[in-house]
Formats: C-alpha cells, structure tokens, sequence
C-alpha cells in the first residue's frame, strides 16, 4: 500500500476515526462524569460513601468483563452491532440511576448497564474497528486520535454535567448525560464489519484460529501477561482518580466547581497525551519502542503524585496535577493496543485486547472501592495517594523485559 490516499479514502478514513472517536467521547464521557455524582448520591440514599463506591467499582469490573466478550462478538458478527446495543446500554442505565435508592440497584444501573454498554462501546471493539478500517502505516496516530476522543468527552461532560446539576439539579442533570449519549447511535453503521476476513487475506488457505486458541496462544506469551500487568495499574489510576478527585476536592474543603473543572482539565491534557503519543509511535516508521514509552507514561505518573502529595492543596494545584495527570492518563491506551496488535496481528485485535481491558478493570475495580474505603477507614486519600506511587514504580519496571518484536508466524498478518 503506497501513502498516497485518494480523496475518496480520505473521507472515508475521516467519517471511520469521527464515528470511533465521537462513540468513545460520548460513552466515555457520560461514565468519566458520574464521579461527580456520588456525593449527592450518598445524601439521596443514605448508603454511606463505601456502599457507593462498590456500586462504581462493580462497574469498573464490569466493564472490563465485558469487553473480551464484545470482542469476540465484534469479530465475528461485526462491530456496529455490538456498538448499537453498548450506546443503548450506556443511556438506559444512566437515565435510571436517579430512581435507584439501595445498593444493588446502584450496582444494576451504574455497574451493570451504563458500564457494560460502556464496555460493548469501549476502546477493545474502537480500537479493532479502527485497526481493521484504516491503512496500516496510519494506524499509530489513528488510535491516538480514538483515545483522544474518549478525553474530549471527559473534558465536555464534566463541566457540562456540573452546569446542568447547578442550574436544574442533579436528575436533570443524568437524564441529560443520558439523552446527548444516543447521538453516538449513528456511529454503529459507519463502524459495522468485522476482522475475519483479514486473516484469510494475509494467509490464504490457512485455518483462522478459533477464540479459545487464540487467548491460550496469547497468555503463554511472557510480553502479553506483562503488559496486562502494567495495564492494571493504569485502570487502578484511573479509576481511582475519576471516582475519588471530587471527594479529594471536598476534603480540602474547596467548591465542588474545582472538582468539576479538574476533570475536565484533565479530559482536555488527555487529548494532548494521547495525540502525543500516537504520533510518538508513528513516527519515523515507530523509531520509538512503545514499552520504552509506558515505562515513561508510569514514571510521570510517580512524579506527579508525589508532588501533588507534598504541594499545598489550593485551586492552582488541583488543576495543575489535573493537567501532568491528564497526559498520562490515558495515553497508555494507544501504545497497549499498538503491542497486542503487534504481537498478534489484527484478525483477533478485540478479543485480545478485550483481555488486557479486563486486567485493567481488574485494577479499575480495587482503584474505585477501596478509594471509599480508605476515606471511611482513615478520614482521608492518602494511603491510595501512597499506593498509586508504588504501583507506579512497579508498572514503570515490568514494561521494560517486554520483547517488543512482532511474531514471525503473525508477521503478515500485520501487515
């Protein structure tokens, strides 16, 4: 395939990375939101701030249940399909969370529905829609661009969702949330198709691997299971940061406004760190390793909260933190997919990298309730602040033995 594009290819790319990037905006940001949430959910039921957080903690670990199993759906009957149902999901079970007032009824509509649409409308199926529909030489920046969505969405929901709770309360607030969610209903048709074909493409005559073989093949390699070990850690960061940055904000005793906007601040950095880091792994052909760029992601990540720890707690250094976080937050993203697409090729993209997302939610589970639990059990975040440094570290390390070469028996596959 030659880098010249005809006009025509062009604006298809183009309608491609709008349909990926605005679904993950929209679902993203509905659920990046709900965070903002919880306080006033806590004075509406009375459940206590532990019962909360395992409703949204649930729906961490549900989201990335569901993702290897949208996957393999994804992969075999098509995308669009599974997109639809996801957006659906996504503005039922947010639409119902105002009339939920016991803990398993948070848990159905927060941790089941709008986190399992999530999840069916997620970054496995975006990414292997995106891998499947664009060339090759363009899919570094591609997925950069899709993640990036996912952050503009955080950046326009949180804000948006604050405005809305402070002008009409926080009902109308959530219906809204709900309602702009189905706009991303559209993107399914556009994303429609699956990533069979591409093996018997780049192998003609070979059998395809099924699912089950492909996932053992998978976890018996050394460089997956530490990449779903790093990628762990960033769901424990960034679950614990989305669910608990409002209460930290409330705990040093400042306006609810600057938990708001500090979301949004880092939505907005996010969409810098993922274009960045896109770029980074297209350029010059990838002259950067993708491992070596995790390993810095992480290490910022330590740095930054070990100096948000120590820096007085005003307006200035909720949002500055907001943005070095917002970097690296989810610019993990892009570079995770990048290897696992490398590793194995394209034909099983979403149901592998639907394995990783699981080890992600896994961490994502643990970062949102024991953030709650911490609080009750201390009065304060600063054991999680500890505990994010740590992990940090820890992920910065176990990127570096990855074997970043792509398999010999998968190599035209990639390509």
């Amino acid at each position: 395939m030659t880098d010249t594009l005809t006009p025509q290819r062009q604006v298809a790319i183009g309608l491609v990375l709008l349909a990926a990037a605005g679904t993950f905006a929209l679902t993203m940001g509905a659920r990046q939101s709900m965070g903002l949430f919880l306080g006033t959910i806590n004075s509406s039921t009375g459940l206590g701030l532990g019962s909360i957080s395992l409703a949204f903690a649930f729906g961490q670990l549900w989201w990335g249940l569901t993702q290897p199993f949208a996957g393999m759906v994804a992969d075999r009957v098509g995308a669009g399909r599974v997109i639809f149902l996801g957006v659906l999901l996504v503005a039922g079970g947010t639409a119902l969370i105002p009339f939920m007032h016991t803990t398993w009824g948070l848990i159905l509509a927060i941790g089941m529905l709008a986190a399992g649409g999530a999840g069916m409308a997620g970054p496995s199926v975006m990414m292997a829609a995106t891998t499947r529909l664009i060339p090759a030489e363009k899919r570094g920046m591609a997925t950069g661009i899709v993640n990036a969505g996912g952050s503009f969405g955080q950046f326009l929901f949180a804000p948006l969702a604050q405005g809305i709770t402070a002008a009409a309360g926080w009902v109308v607030a959530l219906q809204s949330l709900a309602a702009i969610t189905l706009l991303a209903l559209p993107a399914a048709w556009i994303l429609r198709g699956n990533s069979r074909h591409l093996a018997a493409k780049a192998a003609p005559g070979a059998k395809a691997q099924t699912t089950r073989q492909a996932i053992a093949e998978a976890l018996r390699n050394p460089s997956y299971r530490l990449l779903s070990l790093g990628f762990f850690v960033c769901g424990f960061h960034v679950a614990f940061i989305a669910t608990h940055l409002p209460g930290v904000v409330a705990a040093c005793q400042l306006p609810p406004s600057v938990g708001a906007w500090s979301l949004g601040i880092l939505g907005l950095f996010n969409i810098v760190g993922s274009l960045a880091m896109g770029w980074a792994i297209s350029f010059q052909g990838g002259r950067w390793r993708m491992k070596s760029l995790l390993s810095l992601v992480y290490a910022v990540r330590a740095v930054a909260v070990a100096l948000f720890m120590v820096a007085p707690k005003t307006e200035f250094t909720f949002f500055a933190f907001a943005a070095v976080i917002g970097v690296s937050y989810l610019s993990t993203v892009p570079p995770t997919a990048g290897l696992v697409a490398k590793f194995f090729g394209p034909a099983n993209m979403a149901t592998l990298f639907g394995v990783v997302m699981l080890a992600h939610q896994l961490g994502g589970f643990l970062g949102a309730y024991l953030g709650g639990k911490a609080f009750e059990w201390t009065g304060s975040y600063d054991w999680m602040w500890y505990a994010d440094i740590v992990l940090a570290v820890g992920a910065a390390l176990v990127h570096m033995p990855i074997r970043e070469a792509s398999k010999p028996r998968l190599a035209s596959a990639t390509a």
